[in-house]
């Protein structure tokens, strides 16, 4: 074996070692991230911020595995080759699985206040104790949030149904219950159902208020979103109303 070689796994070595200590690192606050949101033991803000790290320090340790195995011939050198090559793979795939799992928040403009009615947002009423405490006040966002929505989401419109107000409520509320959202109020007199839908895993929490009222002899539905915390929500909110008004939709054209 030529000295040059000897050298290069010498280097390789210490680039593998280190890359899968780094990997290691990462894993273990990527699962602390997870894990910590879901039981409620971490804050939102907090498990996210962790998972995020936790990220980070893995591309971290894939690139610096690489780096090593390149270096040492594939050998890993001094190092465990099968520790090594397992935190590469471990890497690699844990990496690829998150930026699948992550929204498409392409063109998603920096705001977390989503409405259907921009010039008469439905506001937030039984809703309001559960924000006392949040970053996001519960006001609307203002004409700001309102152009960005424009250019970003122009399809977010109020849904106008062909059917009795009554009928439209009882299904309006069905479809929240089966999203998976929790209903914090239903006034039917008043037309207007609150409800707050939670992130599986780092329990964000966004309310949604539904304001059900007559149009003549057919029905308005506008839908409201807003996010608790964070500026922007890269999508989110969006996404969730449209989610919800196609179900609507579908559900009571017949």
């Amino acid at each position: 074996m030529s000295n040059s070689t000897t050298i290069n796994k010498a280097r390789g070595t210490r680039w593998c070692r280190t890359g899968t200590w780094f990997t290691a690192i990462g894993v273990v606050l990527v699962i602390a991230g997870l894990a910590g949101g879901r039981a409620g033991i971490l804050s939102p803000i907090t498990s996210f911020l962790t998972f995020g790290i936790g990220c980070l320090i893995v591309a971290i340790g894939v690139i610096t595995t690489g780096i090593g195995l390149a270096l040492s011939m594939g050998t890993a050198g001094k190092a465990a080759a099968t520790a090594t090559w397992a935190a590469l793979a471990i890497g690699i795939m844990l990496i690829g699985t998150a930026l699948s799992l992550r929204p498409d928040a392409a063109g998603a403009p920096p705001i977390h206040d989503l409405t259907t009615d921009l010039v008469d947002p439905p506001p937030f009423a039984a809703i309001l104790p559960l924000r006392a405490d949040a970053p996001n006040p519960p006001e609307y966002a203002g004409m700001d949030t309102a152009e960005q929505q424009r250019a970003a989401y122009p399809g977010l419109k109020t849904l106008t149904i062909k059917k009795p107000v009554d009928t439209v409520f009882v299904t309006a509320e069905r479809i929240a219950q089966e999203m998976g959202w929790e209903i914090v109020a239903a006034d039917p007199a008043a037309g207007r159902i609150e409800a707050t839908d939670t992130t599986t895993w780092f329990r964000f929490k966004d309310d949604v208020v539904i304001r059900v009222r007559p149009n003549g002899a057919a029905t308005d539905v506008d839908v409201r979103s807003k996010s608790r915390v964070g500026r922007s929500d890269m999508g989110t909110n969006a996404r969730r109303i449209r989610m919800y008004l196609t179900r609507l939709g579908a559900e009571t054209a017949a």
